[in-house]
Formats: structure tokens, C-alpha cells, sequence
């Protein structure tokens, strides 16, 4: 579509182009409006809104043990970490101070699924810059991430793993060792894809430069986690606000310089690093101990005990069907999800379900300023800083 545009800095014929929201386009269901001067981005106008999941909506009519299905549909490449951040907003409304035992688990938990995220993200940044062969590689080790999933809780992609107070099982022996076996072969696997990729001339010719953002925008439009961090703040909630015992442990924050393509992707493999050594310090210190809070009015009792024992049975009962109030209260509590601040706001008004909810999205904050970053680059530029930003669609609509 042709169209003659006179309030820019000059008269000129521009195109007008959709990007998306068809999936190859644009990793998701999202629209971009481009304006186009030949390849040249003049200017373009983002449109979310295609799925309409209405998150948090339906959380506000389910009982607060039936929240943990939405929460796996936000960053579904890193859905644990989301589980998790809900179950820990209840407890701190609740007053429920968890065992050091479950707070070591989670760790684990939320640092593969960190892995699982950033090694999707920047694989495929890969791939928009025309390398296939990282992403076929290293996206078998995600399925390994998976394979532990399986084994804590049953699932793998949509995991509704944990409970309001602690986890539904304790780690099996099987489930040590598939993730003993992780730490100890992956870092061999994260060696090859960045000798492979980061030094690579042609991908640092697509990247080194491409859709850079400076840390004073970066700050005004809101950006958190590794976003931020590429354009050199170290901002990170685990060691702002600790939160599962993240005080106890050592770990270094990575941060870029320039906040382009480059750097997130730098920020990124780095972080993984971090989070192996996270994984191995937890599990080499793994406490003793129950893995959930002594709650029995919020925590589900075991199955074999609900086929078997009247009071589990009416607990089991009374927390499923939301026949337990909760206190009245007011309660934000984030975590550091695999984009960033991933935050839970709720009120309670002392009834069965949420008053209100609102769940602050990384994904939709800081895809705010994309038409700022690719505003004066070429289209084939802004495929590669929208992949490098890990734009989830899950996160847009809520």
C-alpha cells in the first residue's frame, strides 16, 4: 500500500507494512505498523491483543489454588518461574514462612527454567540472523530441562509446578540425578554455541549495533531483567528484594554497555552461567527437612492420604473448592522471571478468590519501546532486536 506522508522531515513516497501478526512475522500474536521509506523504518505503531486471555480477569473468579494454570501461560518458556512467584505472593499475604528446604528447590526450579528461557531466546536470535544450526542444537537440552520438569511434577511446558507453601513432592532420586547430569554435561553444550555464535562475523555484523537502547530510556519506560542489564544496570529482584533464600548465595550479575542485540545476547549467555552455579550450590546444600509449610488449611495433602484419611479428605475438599478464606490484606511480591521483574499485585478482601489481581508483565513493558529501537533501521534489523528483546505473547495479554 502506497501513501504519500508529509509530517515527516520530508515529502516522500512511503510504504505501508504489516509485521505480523502472523507468527513467522513476529514470534507471536502482535501486529507492527511500519511506516517505510524503501527498507528504512521511518516510523511504526505496535498493536497487542490478538489472544485476549483476559488472565486477569478469570483469576479474580478461581480460588487462589487455581491461579497456577493462568501463571503458565504468561512466559510459557519459563513458566515455573511464574508458578512460583504466585505461590510466594499468597504465602506473604498468608504470613507463610516456608521450610529452607522448599526455598533450595525452588532455586533449582526457577534457575532451569531460566536456562530453558534465555537458551531458547538467544538460539533463535540466531536463527533470524540465519544460523539454524545452535537453535537444532542446544533446543535438545531444553528438552532435558523438560525431562526434569517431568520428574519433579509430571508436566513439561505448562508445568503447574509447586504448591501455596511448598512443592507437591520432594525431589526423587531420579530427579537428582537428570539434574546432576545437567549441570555437568550442558556446560560443554553452552561452551560450543557461543564459540560458535558470539564471535561469528557475519552475526556480529547483524547485531553489534541493532536496535540499542540507553539505559536512561530503558529506566523511563520501565525495563527490567536482562533488557536492562544490556544497557549496564544491574538490577536484578534476587538480589534487590531476595526473595527463597537467594541471600545465601554468591552469584554475579552480568550487564552490557551499549543495550543492542549484542549486548542482550551477551547478558544472556552469561546469566546461564550463573545459573548452573546457582543449581550446583543449592543442590550440594540441599537441607533437610519437609519440602511445605505446615499450613494444612492452604497446602494440599497428599493423595494416597485423601484416599484414605477423612481429614486430609475434607481439607483436600475445602482448598479446591475455595472454601478457605484468606485474610484481608494488600500484597505486591515479584521475582526474577526470565524477562524480568515478573510482579503480582493482589487484594484481598477475605473471600475465596482475589479482589483484584494484576500481574506486572516484563514482555508488555518493555515492548513499549520497540518502535523507538528500530525506528531508522532496516526491517530485517527490527526481526532481530524484537528477537533479542524475548517478546512473549503470553506476557501482552493479561
Amino acid at each position: 500500500m502506497e501513501n504519500t506522508v508529509t509530517n515527516f522531515d520530508h515529502t516522500s513516497e512511503y510504504t505501508t507494512l504489516n509485521l505480523g501478526p502472523t507468527h513467522p512475522a513476529t514470534h507471536g500474536i502482535f501486529q507492527n505498523i511500519l511506516t517505510m521509506d524503501g527498507e528504512i523504518i521511518v516510523e511504526a505503531e505496535q498493536t497487542c491483543g490478538y489472544i485476549h486471555r483476559a488472565f486477569e480477569k478469570i483469576a479474580e473468579h478461581r480460588p487462589f489454588y487455581q491461579i497456577t494454570p493462568l501463571t503458565d501461560r504468561l512466559n510459557y518458556c519459563s513458566s515455573p518461574i511464574n508458578n512460583m512467584g504466585w505461590h510466594m505472593t499468597v504465602e506473604k499475604l498468608l504470613g507463610v514462612q516456608t521450610p529452607k528446604r522448599v526455598d533450595y528447590m525452588r532455586i533449582i526450579i526457577m534457575e532451569l527454567a531460566r536456562i530453558a528461557d534465555h537458551l531458547i531466546c538467544n538460539s533463535v536470535i540466531a536463527v533470524d540472523c540465519g544460523a539454524l544450526t545452535g537453535f537444532t542444537y542446544v533446543f535438545q537440552w531444553r528438552e532435558k530441562i523438560y525431562d526434569i520438569y517431568e520428574e519433579i511434577c509430571g508436566a513439561r511446558l505448562t508445568t503447574n509446578v509447586g504448591r501455596i507453601g511448598g512443592l507437591e513432592r520432594d525431589f526423587s532420586p531420579a530427579c537428582i540425578a537428570k539434574i546432576r547430569e545437567f549441570i555437568q554435561e550442558y556446560p560443554k553444550v553452552l561452551r560450543e554455541f557461543t564459540s560458535l555464535v558470539e564471535r561469528n562475523r557475519i552475526f556480529m555484523d547483524r547485531t553489534v549495533g541493532v536496535g540499542p537502547i540507553s539505559v536512561e530510556r530503558a529506566l523511563h519506560y520501565g525495563f527490567t531483567g536482562p533488557n536492562l542489564r544490556a544497557a549496564g544496570l544491574d538490577y536484578d529482584v534476587r538480589v534487590m528484594n531476595p526473595y527463597s533464600s537467594y541471600q545465601d548465595f554468591d552469584f554475579t550479575i552480568p550487564v552490557g554497555v551499549n543495550g543492542d542485540t549484542y549486548d542482550r545476547f551477551r547478558v544472556r549467555q552469561e546469566e546461564m552461567w550463573e545459573s548452573l552455579k546457582l543449581i550446583k550450590n543449592a543442590l550440594e546444600n540441599l537441607p533437610e527437612g519437609k519440602f511445605f509449610a505446615e499450613v494444612p488449611e492452604f497446602y494440599l495433602p497428599p493423595k494416597e492420604e485423601v484416599y484414605k484419611n477423612m481429614e486430609a479428605l475434607i481439607w483436600h475438599f475445602k482448598i479446591v473448592m475455595g472454601e478457605t478464606d484468606v485474610p484481608v490484606g494488600e500484597v505486591y511480591h515479584s521475582v526474577e522471571g526470565g524477562n524480568g521483574e515478573l510482579g503480582f499485585y493482589l487484594v484481598s478482601d477475605g473471600g475465596r478468590a482475589a479482589y483484584r489481581l494484576h500481574f506486572r508483565r516484563p514482555c508488555f513493558i518493555y515492548y513499549q519501546a520497540f518502535p523507538e529501537m528500530i525506528k531508522g533501521s532496516t526491517l530485517s534489523d527490527a526481526i532481530v532486536t524484537m528477537s533479542s528483546m524475548n517478546v512473549i505473547a503470553g506476557e501482552l495479554d493479561a
